[in-house]
């Protein structure tokens, strides 16, 4: 079973795609793609709050009325960026890789939030904001952890075919408290200013309360605790 981390837009932005990609909207796409670059490096460097829609078009060489032509506002800019960061996970097939590298794969990614901060930190903040149904990505965040909590629950149940997973721990429960982890070791890293070892801290929680006790985690190096820029 393939699972990608691929989501539908906000409801600020849901324009399908035409199914064959013609001259101009060909050119159309090429922008979007430019700005979506530009934001993302942009919103990674100071954050969503900070971020300037002025700086983004400036670094195309475009005006802020034309980047507007494509995203209406910053907030539908924002929930551009943030699909297309979770277009760029890739997949994670529990079928071929089994659910434990999967779960793995998972802290892995976690250890490498530490070389981009901004881009966390800004996951962290929109994902609260999120809670408001009124928040232009409160429909990204529903289907992301939706989406997030299925793939763990699917590894956890290959993981007890396997004899794997911990006994008393159902898949159900175990992805829940998984994808809570992932977040909430994140958000007291951005708190904490890097201090926290985020790779370290995952690793531990799957060895001590996920994998079954007669296995351990293979040899992964902990991500150094990153300061922010």
């Amino acid at each position: 079973m393939t699972i990608r981390l691929k989501l539908s837009c906000c409801r600020m932005n849901t324009t399908s795609s035409p199914r064959r990609v013609r001259g101009p909207y060909r050119r159309s796409r090429a922008t979007q793609e430019a700005i979506l670059d530009a934001a993302l490096a942009e919103f990674a460097q100071n954050g969503f709050r900070k971020g300037s829609m002025k700086t983004v078009a400036e670094k195309i060489g475009m005006s802020e009325a034309g980047m507007l032509h494509h995203f209406p506002s910053k907030n539908a800019l924002l929930a551009a960026v943030l699909k297309r960061n979770d277009d760029l996970s890739g997949a994670l097939d529990v079928e071929s890789m089994g659910g434990r590298r999967v779960l793995e794969e998972f802290i892995a990614r976690v250890g490498e939030n530490a070389t981009r901060p901004g881009v966390t930190q800004l996951y962290c903040v929109l994902s609260a904001e999120a809670s408001d149904p009124d928040h232009p990505a409160r429909d990204f965040f529903v289907e992301r952890y939706r989406i997030l909590r299925g793939v763990a629950r699917e590894a956890l149940a290959d993981m007890r075919r396997s004899g794997e997973l911990r006994e008393g721990v159902t898949p159900e429960s175990g992805s829940i408290a998984f994808v809570a982890m992932m977040d909430g070791v994140q958000l007291q890293w951005l708190i904490e200013k890097g201090e926290i070892d985020m790779q370290g801290e995952m690793l531990d929680y799957y060895r001590r309360n996920l994998l079954a006790e007669h296995l351990d985690v293979p040899a992964v190096a902990a991500s150094e605790p990153t300061t922010h820029a």
